[in-house]
């Protein structure tokens, strides 16, 4: 590159060093330059001479020494200085027609896969694959990690349910140590209620709570609960219902750590002259019937095609077949008003659930004739929690649902709801639920899949009134996303799901508002080391 004076100082050029063409000629008009001006010129020239140079050498390497203009080399260099190079669009765009040719091409079995990228990269250098090549292994390596990732998802899924179903070892020694404090101590004995309470047990002027479960912790956590949310605590009845080999210990937690002055009644169903076999001989059936057990106690990967099934849709599977769908206690609440001949009111709680506001008030309520006071859960600002029509629970391919049900029908929830067992007492609910659960074994469980609540929303048709969603906060078992300000503000919050937060898989940030209500302090809680 030069730079050319001309004798009179009139002109000043900047040319290639090989001649081939001037990149810049200044004229100067005729008159006089002050040494100053001119100082001023060469020092700008200067400063612009390096640029003049870098652009000089890129026009040479890329082969474009032709350009004999700033036009022409403005529109060479100037897509390349800002990325648009005409070069990257069409590898780009090529890239993509191979790409999409692929699409609809099967990978070879045999077809070895490099491992990670490094090793892809070396094959390529090694091999000199074609661009269709390239895509082929390209497109398999994507479709390796996709069907590992989803394994890998329904693996979790799998181990969660077996979590989920299976009992903790703190739990399971806190079971154990109550029960054998059942036989040795005789204050683990004593009877609940005290003699002269019994009256209460059948007294309308209270506030009745029925809660059944196996599980000691759960129900200890329920009653304390409500017990110090109350404004009447000494109001509160609990009837605690729990199965035979749990009667011992769950009396002894309640006779040891007795919830005053609230008063506690324990009873096992085997107590109950009214459950007969004669009564309830569906619920035998259920228990008994192959296909039954083998759906919620057999393989639950065997024979389902996962292929087809997408993750969120197999974990609601999975939480259907829990093998507590099948117990009596779990069907229970369906018998209420034959369990509890005396009672006008009661309020029917899960174990899985904290009472965090008064709920004296759900007395109050009008339930305008119906029988059942309970949450909605087709509406609400949380879709995933709230969106349950009857769509969700049933089979509506199947005759006998479509030609019965609206699949647009709004569902509600259990856990927490106000049962008027007078009204109760007047309808054929409990014959009704017995006549779909006939079905539903006739038909090798192809009506529905989803736990109790399938037959109880059948049996319930039209004998439910929906109160405030306020009362009753769902989805803390199974959403990880729950909103804690709302957790906050609920009557009472549910953990329905799997994630329950006695186990380790509960979702931590929503834990304390169940775990402040264990008695940490407890001896046997200590000594089993409950949620160390």
């Amino acid at each position: 590159m030069q730079l050319h004076l001309s004798p009179s100082m009139r002109s000043i050029t900047i040319s290639s060093s090989n001649g081939f063409f001037d990149f810049m000629k200044v004229k100067i008009a005729a008159r006089h330059i002050s040494s100053r001006t001119l100082f001023h010129a060469v020092l700008i020239l200067a400063c612009l001479l390096p640029f003049v140079f870098i652009v000089t050498a890129l026009v040479t390497l890329e082969g474009v020494n032709k350009c004999s203009s700033f036009d022409c080399l403005g529109r060479r260099l100037g897509p390349k200085l800002l990325g648009r190079g005409e070069d990257s669009g069409r590898l780009v765009n090529e890239l993509y027609k191979t790409l999409n040719q692929v699409r609809s091409v099967e990978v070879p079995n045999d077809l070895k896969l490099p491992e990670n990228f490094t090793q892809l990269v070396n094959e390529m250098k090694d091999n000199k694959y074609d661009a269709n090549e390239f895509a082929v292994i390209l497109k398999g390596m994507m479709e390796r990690s996709e069907k590992e990732i989803r394994e890998s998802k329904f693996a979790e899924l799998m181990n969660k349910h077996f979590a989920a179903s299976s009992v903790p070892k703190g739990i399971h020694c806190l079971s154990l140590r109550l029960t054998d404090e059942y036989s040795s101590n005789a204050h683990a004995r004593r009877q609940l209620p005290s003699p002269e309470l019994l009256p209460v047990l059948s007294d309308n002027s209270y506030y009745h709570f029925i809660l059944s479960t196996d599980n000691i912790l759960a129900a200890s956590v329920v009653v304390t609960s409500a017990v110090q949310s109350s404004l009447k605590p000494d109001k509160i009845v609990f009837h605690v219902i729990t199965d035979k080999k749990t009667y011992a210990g769950m009396h002894s937690w309640f006779a040891l750590n007795p919830n005053s002055p609230a008063i506690i009644e324990v009873k096992g169903v085997h107590q109950f002259d009214w459950l007969t076999r004669d009564n309830v001989p569906v619920l035998e059936a259920v228990e008994n019937h192959y296909g039954v057990r083998n759906y919620y106690h057999g393989n639950h990967v065997a024979g389902a095609n996962l292929s087809d099934t997408t993750p969120r849709s197999f974990a609601s599977k999975l939480q259907a077949r829990s093998p507590k769908y099948i117990s009596l206690l779990n069907h229970i609440r369906i018998y209420l008003p034959e369990l509890f001949p005396n009672l006008d009111k009661v309020v029917f709680l899960d174990d899985d659930i904290v009472i965090q506001r008064d709920l004296s008030p759900l007395w109050e309520i009008d339930l305008g004739g119906k029988v059942n006071g309970a949450v909605e859960t087709c509406k609400g600002d949380d879709t995933w929690v709230m969106s349950k029509r009857f769509r969700t629970y049933f089979n509506f391919s199947h005759p006998l649902i479509s030609n019965n049900l609206d699949p647009d029908e709004c569902a509600w929830a259990y856990g927490m709801n106000i049962f008027d067992l007078r009204a109760w007492r007047k309808t054929n609910i409990r014959e009704t639920y017995h006549t779909w659960l006939k079905e539903n074994l006739k038909s090798n469980l192809t009506l529905w899949r989803l736990g109790t609540l399938p037959p109880a929303l059948i049996a319930f048709r039209n004998h439910v009134q929906p109160i405030d969603p306020s009362w009753h906060m769902l989805g803390l078992g199974y959403q990880n996303n729950t909103s804690v300000e709302n957790v906050k503000k609920a009557a009472v919050i549910h953990y329905n799901g799997q994630s329950k937060p006695w186990l380790e898989i509960g979702f931590e940030h929503l834990r304390p508002f169940w775990s402040k209500y264990v008695n940490y302090s407890n001896d046997f809680v200590k000594s089993c080391h409950i949620l160390e």
